[in-house]
C-alpha cells in the first residue's frame, strides 16, 4: 500500500470524526481527504476485502459495519506504527537527532490514529445504542470488535 499525502493522520483522524459525527455536528470546513490518494496493489485488496469478510458477511446495519472496518484498520495501522518505533529504537546506525525527530514524528502518528481509534470506538457504543438492535446483533458486533 503506498500513501501520498503530508499530514496524514491528522486528516483521517479528522475526517473520521466529521465521517461518524451526527448530522447536526458535521462540519463544513474543507474534506479532510482532498489531495490524498491511496493505492492498494491486487495482493493488497485480496487481503483487505478477505480480513473484513466476517464483518461483511455479518447481520448488522451498514453504519455499524463501517464503524467495525474502521476499528479494524485503525488497529492494524497503530500495529504498524508501534512495530516502525520498535525498528527505528533499535536502529543504532542513524544520526540521534534525525533518530529523535523521527520517533517524535511516529509517536505523533501513533498518537493521531489512536485517538481516531478512540472515537471509533465511541461510535460504535452510540450506533450499539439502537433500539433496533437485537441482544444477538449487539454481542456479535461487540466480538467483531474484538476480533
Amino acid at each position: 500500500m503506498r500513501i501520498n499525502g503530508t499530514g496524514f493522520t491528522e486528516r483521517l483522524a479528522t475526517g473520521v470524526q466529521r465521517h461518524y459525527a451526527p448530522p447536526e455536528e458535521k462540519s463544513t470546513k474543507e474534506d479532510p481527504f482532498e489531495g490524498l490518494r491511496v493505492t492498494l496493489s491486487d495482493m493488497g485488496k485480496a487481503r483487505a476485502s478477505a480480513s473484513t469478510k466476517d464483518i461483511d458477511d455479518a447481520e448488522l446495519p451498514d453504519n455499524v459495519k463501517e464503524i467495525l472496518k474502521m476499528i479494524r484498520e485503525l488497529r492494524e495501522k497503530i500495529a504498524e506504527k508501534k512495530a516502525e518505533l520498535q525498528a527505528l529504537a533499535a536502529d543504532t546506525a542513524m544520526d540521534p537527532q534525525l533518530k529523535q525527530a523521527r520517533l517524535e514524528a511516529l509517536q505523533g502518528e501513533l498518537a493521531s490514529l489512536q485517538g481516531a481509534l478512540s472515537i471509533a470506538q465511541g461510535n460504535l457504543l452510540t450506533a450499539l445504542k439502537d433500539k433496533r438492535l437485537s441482544d444477538g446483533q449487539r454481542m456479535q458486533a461487540n466480538s467483531l470488535a474484538m476480533a
